[in-house]
């Protein structure tokens, strides 16, 4: 039996042990991250749409910096947004101040009627950096690649 190679960022154990999920599953290289909503501490939908989204890139970004990544590791990307066509916009305003620089990760959105009270969902999947080719103390400048 495979034993689940989990990450939890701090301080939200609790809110994933009541919803019996992993925040994170590193597995062969890359970091399967479970989609993030724009929840409070307890859990509660931020009601704002835009700081929701802004929130859940928060959440996402506590995840993968627990395992050692950052979103210019993130090589696929889904979002789910209740009600696209009026909220599109307004949440692409947002991403931008996340998504980092070109070239950019794949994507697929989709409209969805339900998010458990939620209006965004992000789900990633990354490239643990130990994987990448680089050495930890040169990732950052992106020299030391490795064949």
């Amino acid at each position: 039996m495979t034993i689940r190679d989990v990450v939890f960022p701090a301080g939200r154990q609790a809110l994933y042990e009541r919803n019996r999920y992993s925040p994170a599953i590193r597995s062969n290289g890359f970091l399967f991250v479970s989609g993030q909503v724009g929840s409070r501490e307890d859990g509660s939908p931020e009601p704002d749409l835009q700081a929701q989204v802004r929130l859940a890139f928060e959440n996402l970004n506590a995840i993968l910096k627990e395992a050692g990544c950052t979103f210019e590791d993130v090589i696929d990307v889904t979002v789910f947004m209740v009600d696209p066509q009026t909220q599109f916009e307004k949440v692409w305003e947002v991403v931008p101040e996340y998504w980092g620089n070109a070239p950019h990760p794949t994507l697929t959105a989709l409209g969805v009627t339900w998010l458990y009270g939620f209006q965004f969902e992000i789900k990633v999947i990354a490239k643990l950096p130990e994987a990448s080719g680089a050495c930890p103390a040169c990732r950052a400048t992106g020299a030391g690649q490795f064949a």
